[in-house]
């Protein structure tokens, strides 16, 4: 489908019909299909001197089922537990919130896309390769050409018992955070899509950013699809004060929200009861649980509330398990004993096995 056919052009600036070889021009005139047809049919792009033509994925094979919307970081770690004033190499990899679900749902057999902004350059390129090579449609990225435009980065070390993980960010003045109103069309990026995710981190990044994600919930409401979204909070980007004000708006667009009890404790200010130990830690029932996401239910109108259950005994040995609510009628799951590979994006595989 997608094999290239190669026309060698004499004048490598002009992308025209009429530079291509004998051998193309019956199949790719524009006098035979008209141009109108012609450009539903094929992109052609102009590549070393050369037009490069490819046939286009047919309507239904371009639609995905699920679309998410967020940014990407690139992630820097030192190897072997070193920190980062030791290390003197650095592993890449690429993650933010709203990719890891597409890649998952990806993984789990359907089919996704990723809406997002990239600086036009070999770091935002990298992020779209990445995300392409995991299955998820990029076609509706926002290139960012801007010379400032640049990409989100954040360095982590891994802990070991009984230092934690850290995190280091420097993504101020990323491509997403520079996103506007109207940048992306969300009619055609949620076009025969059925779900929509996104999560509290995006609006987090600017206010333009929290405007462009209201945008894309407004579209998703209007188009049909459900939405969910996970509360995800970052004290490092924003405030309690400024994400509730900012999100309680957006709660009328969401079907099912993702969040865990302490999100929603500082965001929504909904706290689960339970009584305090000697070290004056609150021990919670699930029963407390169940009643946090009843009450989400109640103030906000969901169809279904998800809350996961984290324990962390150890950095590399946890348990989790989650709860839900839905039509009044509250679900469980066994508590998994989980030996930890990579500890970033656990909940966001969590939200992509819950939209599966």
């Amino acid at each position: 489908m997608y094999a290239a056919i190669m026309c060698k052009v004499k004048n490598a600036g002009r992308v025209g019909f009429s530079s291509c070889s004998a051998n193309c021009a019956p199949h790719l005139s524009k006098d035979r299909l008209g141009a109108s047809k012609w450009a539903a049919i094929f992109d052609v792009t102009s590549y070393s001197g050369h037009l490069l033509v490819r046939p286009k994925l047919l309507v239904e094979d371009l639609m995905s089922e699920v679309v998410t919307f967020g940014e990407a970081m690139i992630r820097l770690s030192p190897p072997h537990f070193q920190r980062l004033e030791q290390t003197s190499s650095l592993d890449v990899q690429v993650g933010g919130g709203e990719l890891n679900v597409a890649v998952g749902v990806a993984r789990l057999g359907l089919k996704s896309a990723w809406v997002s902004s990239l600086p036009k350059n070999p770091l935002g390129r990298l992020a779209d390769n990445r995300a392409r090579q995991a299955g998820v449609d990029t076609s509706n990225i926002v290139w960012a050409s801007d010379a400032d435009s640049r990409m989100g980065l954040y360095f982590l070390e891994f802990g070991a018992s009984p230092r934690a993980s850290s995190v280091l960010y420097d993504r101020r003045s990323s491509a997403l955070s520079a996103l506007q109103p109207g940048a992306v069309d969300w009619k055609k990026a949620l076009e025969g899509a059925r779900w929509f995710h996104t999560s509290g981190i995006t609006p987090a990044l600017s206010d333009s950013a929290a405007a462009v994600t209201l945008e894309a919930l407004k579209a998703a409401q209007q188009a049909g699809l459900t939405i969910s979204y996970d509360l995800n909070y970052r004290g490092k980007l924003w405030s309690p004060e400024k994400a509730q004000s900012v999100q309680e708006p957006f709660m009328e667009y969401v079907d099912v929200l993702i969040t865990t009890e302490e999100d929603t404790s500082v965001v929504f200010k909904i706290k689960a009861e339970g009584k305090t130990d000697e070290k004056g830690f609150t021990q919670v029932s699930a029963t407390s649980y169940q009643e946090v996401a009843r009450r989400l239910q109640e103030r906000f109108g969901f169809q279904a509330v998800a809350i996961t259950l984290r324990e962390n005994p150890l950095v590399w040995r946890n348990t989790w398990t989650a709860i839900a609510y839905a039509e009044g009628r509250f679900y469980d799951d066994v508590k998994y004993e989980v030996e930890i590979v990579d500890r970033l994006g656990g909940g966001d595989s969590f939200s992509a096995g819950f939209i599966y």
